[in-house]
């Protein structure tokens, strides 16, 4: 049981935080290419690629970060760092992952695989841009954005002009709650030589958060004209605006804490907007 314990730490499957950061940006582009509910079928497909693909995420980030995080005060109990999953055996879960992974993109239609594979090879780089890049948050948008095209493959057999909103909806919002959790990290992430938009940006950092933001409601404001959604799509938008507005807040000190705190709230926005596309296709 300790073993399975750490397997599931090192997946964070004990922290679903990321599962519902990648899930609501899915189910929106499913909801919308659909116009409605999905079928059954394909949401579990895509659920399931979530929870499979945000797994594979975590261990490939820990194998590369293996020699950074003993000196994180937040990641220095991770199974690799304290010994309870040897790096071998991470590389086995990884293949393991990865079989599973290929097992759900053969349930996809051939333009939706395709797309799955360089969303495959995105999740694969990810944890080597913060080595050399100051903006490894937009490759996570990538990264989570990439279910975008992926839904409307495998509902409209098509991409249609229209998901390109709900792409850069879905691939600044990443942008803007990782740099929460850049801040948060900021400390550490100097000491041990990490790149993040947060050292980037500096003592501007809620300045371009704030233009993130903005930019993002403007962008679902535009999903919603798009796409003919009706009145609690809109009421979506104004809650998700002040959950944006409550992070500004929470963020205000820069305290590590704190904007911990505002990250961890992040998926609230994404759940409200998910609401706000369900009910919407009820009230026309």
């Amino acid at each position: 049981m300790t073993k399975l314990f750490s397997y599931i730490q090192l997946i964070r499957l004990n922290k679903p935080i990321g599962i519902w950061l990648f899930l609501w940006p899915t189910l929106w582009a499913l909801w919308l290419a659909e116009g409605g509910v999905p079928p059954f079928k394909v949401i579990l497909v895509f659920i399931a690629g979530v929870v499979v693909m945000r797994s594979l995420g975590c261990v490939i980030n820990d194998l590369c970060d293996r020699n950074f995080d003993g000196q994180v005060k937040r990641t220095k109990n991770r199974p690799l760092i304290i010994g309870s999953v040897t790096p071998r055996q991470a590389i086995g879960l990884f293949f393991l992952l990865s079989i599973l992974a290929g097992y759900l993109a053969l349930q996809l239609n051939l333009l939706a695989l395709l797309i799955a594979v360089v969303v495959f090879l995105l999740a694969l780089f990810y944890p080597l841009t913060k080595r050399w890049t100051y903006f490894p948050q937009f490759f996570l948008g990538a990264c989570v954005a990439g279910a975008v095209p992926m839904a409307f493959a495998m509902i409209q057999n098509q991409l249609p002009v229209q998901a390109g909103w709900v792409y850069l909806a879905a691939l600044l919002w990443p942008v803007a709650y990782d740099t929460l959790y850049a801040m948060a990290d900021r400390p550490d992430d100097i000491k041990i030589g990490i790149k993040s938009t947060a050292l980037l940006w500096g003592s501007l950092d809620r300045f371009f958060l704030a233009i993130l933001q903005v930019s993002i409601i403007g962008l679902l404001v535009v999903i919603g004209l798009v796409f003919s959604l009706t009145l609690p799509y809109y009421l979506s938008i104004g809650g998700a605006a002040l959950l944006f507005t409550r992070q500004q807040i929470l963020i205000k000190g820069r305290e590590p804490a704190a904007c911990f705190k505002a990250f961890l709230e992040s998926h609230w926005v994404g759940l409200a907007v998910f609401i706000g596309i369900f009910l919407s296709d009820f009230i026309n």
